[in-house]
């Protein structure tokens, strides 16, 4: 039997406080809000008329493709477990509308990240764009000349990526990695999604009670674009000669 998401609760703060929620270790199928695992030496899914696209947050979590792609029959979603080479994934300098800091890629010598690919229809992807799209936080394109093993599927040198429209969220000048993924060779000071709660309320709201800071986020937009304005500042840019921006 196909493992239920322990969704265990709908508070808002729990929401936000759990982000990227639970990363697999292997690749499975999305398949009616559940995931079905594959095995590493068995049958590739179906992939035609797909677009690979790279997930480096919470999209790697069942739990959070459960959220996007509910209360329609959206069909499966193969979702393959890839090691990225060059990259690293990182904290955008914005507060989500649900109150995280969301993550995003960077260029990282030397790194090797543990990351997903979700294999989407058309109109898996046009659902996607409404998830990531709509706040203007993150843009769609794609990264070219890759270094990737991939768990399962094709030899790719290509994806599609969402990534922050805001840069890279730093600490002492460097990016800020998500502890949560796994990485080789990562050298940038990694943070859980509640140490870096704490270091962007130290930021914007000191001495603040951290569930308070995010309770406010949550609530309140117009301070949450405020806050991620103040981050933004001193962000590094995404901008690799490899990348291509997509007009959504």
């Amino acid at each position: 039997m196909p493992e239920t998401i322990d969704d265990v609760s709908k508070d808002p703060l729990h929401r936000a406080k759990t982000y990227p929620y639970p990363i697999p270790h292997r690749s499975y199928i999305f398949r009616d809000g559940r995931p079905h695992w594959l095995e590493s030496n068995g049958a590739v899914p179906n992939l035609e008329r797909r677009s690979p696209v790279l997930a480096v947050g919470s999209n790697q979590s069942p739990e959070q493709l459960a959220r996007k792609f509910e209360g329609h029959q959206w069909g499966d979603i193969p979702v393959l477990r890839i090691v990225l080479h060059g990259f690293d994934s990182v904290y955008s300098p914005h507060v989500a509308s649900y109150g995280a800091i969301a993550a995003t890629l960077q260029e990282a010598g030397g790194v090797a990240v543990s990351l997903f690919v979700t294999w989407l229809k058309d109109e898996q992807l046009a659902r996607m764009h409404e998830t990531e799209i709509h706040s203007a936080n993150y843009g769609f394109g794609r990264l070219r000349n890759l270094q990737i093993n991939a768990e399962l599927g094709p030899s790719l040198d290509s994806l599609f990526i969402y990534n922050s429209t805001r840069g890279t969220l730093c600490h002492d000048g460097e990016p800020i990695a998500v502890a949560e993924v796994a990485a080789g060779g990562r050298t940038w000071r990694s943070m859980t999604q509640m140490e870096v709660q704490h270091h962007v309320r130290d930021r914007l709201a000191a001495g603040s009670d951290p569930d308070d800071f995010i309770r406010q986020s949550i609530a309140d937009p117009a301070l949450r674009r405020q806050r991620s304005d103040t981050l933004k500042l001193g962000a590094r840019p995404f901008n690799p000669p490899n990348f291509e921006k997509i007009p959504i």
